[in-house]
C-alpha cells in the first residue's frame, strides 16, 4: 500500500477528529463559559494522531508534519513577540497615550467608528501587517472608544474591519503575497482583482459605522467630565506631544520603503524605547521591563489603568501557546490526509464556476475554523483548487481572491484562530475572563464578512470573474502547471 493510500482516510473517518474537537471546544467555551481553547485543541491533536496511526503512519511521521506546519507559520509567532514589545514600549514612550489624548480632543462619537476603521486600514496598508495595526493604533482607538462610552465590541469591530482589510490589499503583507504565489498569479494583479470586493465591502462598513454613530450611539450621554478626567490624567502622567508619534512614523516610513514588517516593527521598539527615556524620563532597565512584562501604571482612573497596563512579550504567551497548539492540530490534520479528504469531498460537489468559487471560499474558511492558521487556510485550498480553475478556463485570480477572503479576512472572526486570539488579547477584550459579550465584535466586523459574500454574488452573476487570458494559458503550458480533468458528470477528478 502506498503512502498516499495510507494517508487518505475516508470522509467519515477524516471528519471524526474535526467534529469531536469542535464539540469539545464548544463545550469548553459555551457550556463551561471559559474561553480557553488550548486543551480542546490539544485533545484534537491526539485524536487526529490516533487516526493517523490507524492509517499506518508512525508518530514520528505525524510529528514531522506538525513541525513542518509550525515552521511555516513561525514568522507569525515572531510578529506576535515583537508586537508584544511594541505595545509596552509605545505606551511607555507616550505614543499610545498621545494618540488617545488627541483622539478624545478632536474626534466626535458620531464619526469615531467610521474614522477608526479608515485609520486602521491606512496604517495596515502602510505597515503590511494587520496585527501591527491592531496592537498599536487599534489599542489607542479602544481607549478613545472607552472615553466616548462606546461598547468595546463596537470599537473592536471597526478596528478589525480596517486592520485586516488593509492587510489584505497591502503588497507588503505576507498573506497578500502568499495567495498569488500558491495560485500562480502575480501580487499586483491579485490586489487589483480584489478591489472589486474590497471597495464595496469597505464602503458598506463605513456607512454602517457612520449610521451607528449618528443614530445608535447617544452622543448626549457622553460624559465630558469623564473625557476631561482621562485627558488630564494622561497629560499629568505622560509628556503629550506630536514628537511622541515619531516611533510610529518611523515604522510607517520603513514599511513604505519596502522593509519587511518584522524589522520595521522592531525598529519601532528601539526608537520607542529611546523616546521613553528621553521624553518620558524612563530608565533603560524600565524600558527592558516594559518590553518583556508590559507597561504598568496606577492613576486611580479605571479606564486608563485597564487600557495602559498591558503589552510586553509575556502578555503574548497565552496567544502564542494557543497559536502553536492550533498549528499542531492543523499540521496533524494535513499530515494524516484528513484535510485533503474533506477538501476533495467539497471539491467533488462543484460542477460550475460559481459553485467552485463557493467551495474555495468555504474551504479557506473551514481550514481557518479547524486548523486555526490563516497561512494554512490560504496555502492548502490555493494548491488544491488551482488545477480546477485552469481546467474550467478561468483565471486563478478568482481563486486567489476567494482564498484571501475566506482565509485572511475570516481569521480574526474565529476566536481560537491565530488572528482571533491576537485580536482578543491585544485589544483587551477580556474574553478569557468570561466577558463573552465582547465576542460581538465578530458580527460587527462588517468589512471582513461582507467581502466574501460580495465575491460569491459576483461568481453567480458573472461579474468580475475573469476568464483565463491567452497569456495565462501559455504560461500554464510553459510551466507545466497542473490542469484538472473532469468526470462525465462535470465534477473534477479528485486528487
Amino acid at each position: 500500500m502506498s503512502d498516499e493510500q495510507h494517508t487518505t482516510p475516508k470522509l467519515l473517518l477524516a471528519l471524526t477528529p474535526v467534529v469531536l474537537t469542535l464539540m469539545i471546544l464548544g463545550t469548553q467555551i459555551f457550556y463551561f463559559g471559559v474561553f480557553e481553547p488550548h486543551i480542546p485543541l490539544a485533545i484534537g491533536v491526539a485524536l487526529t494522531s490516533l487516526v493517523g496511526i490507524y492509517l499506518g503512519l508512525t508518530w514520528l511521521d505525524i510529528r514531522a508534519g506538525i513541525f513542518k506546519v509550525i515552521l511555516v507559520a513561525l514568522p507569525s509567532v515572531s510578529v506576535l513577540i515583537v508586537v508584544g514589545m511594541i505595545i509596552g514600549i509605545w505606551i511607555a514612550s507616550g505614543t499610545v497615550p498621545t494618540i488617545i489624548y488627541y483622539g478624545l480632543k478632536t474626534l466626535s462619537p458620531q464619526i469615531f467608528l467610521a474614522a477608526g476603521m479608515v485609520i486602521c486600514a491606512v496604517v495596515s496598508v502602510s505597515l503590511g501587517t494587520s496585527w501591527g495595526s491592531v496592537g498599536t493604533v487599534g489599542l489607542a482607538l479602544m481607549g478613545i472608544g472607552e472615553g466616548f462610552d462606546i461598547p468595546m465590541y463596537w470599537t473592536a469591530g471597526a478596528v478589525v474591519s480596517g486592520a485586516f482589510f488593509g492587510d489584505k490589499v497591502s503588497p507588503l503583507s505576507d498573506t497578500t503575497n502568499l495567495a498569488p504565489a500558491v495560485t500562480g498569479t502575480d501580487v499586483f494583479s491579485h490586489i487589483k482583482n480584489m478591489m472589486a470586493t474590497t471597495i464595496p465591502a469597505m464602503l458598506i462598513a463605513f456607512l454602517i459605522y457612520l449610521g451607528v454613530g449618528y443614530f445608535v450611539i447617544d452622543s448626549q450621554s457622553v460624559s465630558f467630565v469623564k473625557i476631561e478626567a482621562i485627558t488630564t490624567s494622561l497629560a499629568s502622567n505622560f509628556t503629550i506631544s506630536g514628537w511622541a508619534l515619531v516611533p510610529a512614523l518611523v515604522v510607517m516610513v520603513l514599511a513604505l520603503k519596502k522593509f519587511s514588517p518584522l524589522p520595521s516593527l522592531f525598529a519601532g521598539v528601539v526608537v520607542g524605547g529611546a523616546f521613553a527615556m528621553v521624553m518620558q524620563g524612563q530608565s533603560l532597565q524600565a524600558v527592558f521591563d516594559y518590553a518583556n512584562n508590559g507597561y504598568a501604571i496606577q492613576t486611580n482612573i479605571v479606564e486608563i489603568d485597564t487600557l495602559l497596563n498591558r503589552g510586553g512579550v509575556q502578555s503574548m504567551m497565552w496567544t502564542i501557546s494557543l497559536v502553536l497548539i492550533a498549528l499542531a492540530f492543523g499540521g496533524a490534520l494535513e499530515t494524516t490526509g484528513c484535510l485533503r479528504s474533506i477538501i476533495n469531498a467539497i471539491k467533488s460537489k462543484a460542477k460550475t464556476f460559481a459553485s467552485t468559487q463557493v467551495a474555495a471560499v468555504g474551504t479557506a474558511f473551514s481550514t481557518n475554523l479547524v486548523a486555526g492558521d490563516p497561512y494554512l487556510s490560504v496555502a492548502l485550498p490555493g494548491r488544491m483548487y488551482s488545477p480546477v480553475y485552469r481546467g474550467m478556463g478561468y483565471s486563478t485570480l478568482n481563486l486567489s481572491r476567494g482564498i484571501e477572503e475566506g482565509g485572511t479576512l475570516m481569521s480574526p472572526l474565529i476566536p481560537w484562530n491565530a488572528g482571533g486570539a491576537f485580536v482578543i488579547s491585544a485589544l483587551g477584550l477580556g474574553v478569557s475572563g468570561g466577558n463573552l459579550e465582547n465576542l460581538l465584535y465578530i458580527p460587527l466586523a462588517f468589512a471582513c464578512w461582507t467581502a466574501p459574500l460580495i465575491g460569491i454574488f459576483y461568481a453567480y452573476v458573472g461579474w468580475f470573474s475573469p476568464k483565463a487570458t491567452d497569456k495565462e494559458r501559455e504560461e500554464w503550458e510553459s510551466t507545466g502547471a497542473k490542469i484538472a480533468k473532469f468526470n462525465d458528470d462535470g465534477t473534477p477528478v479528485t486528487d
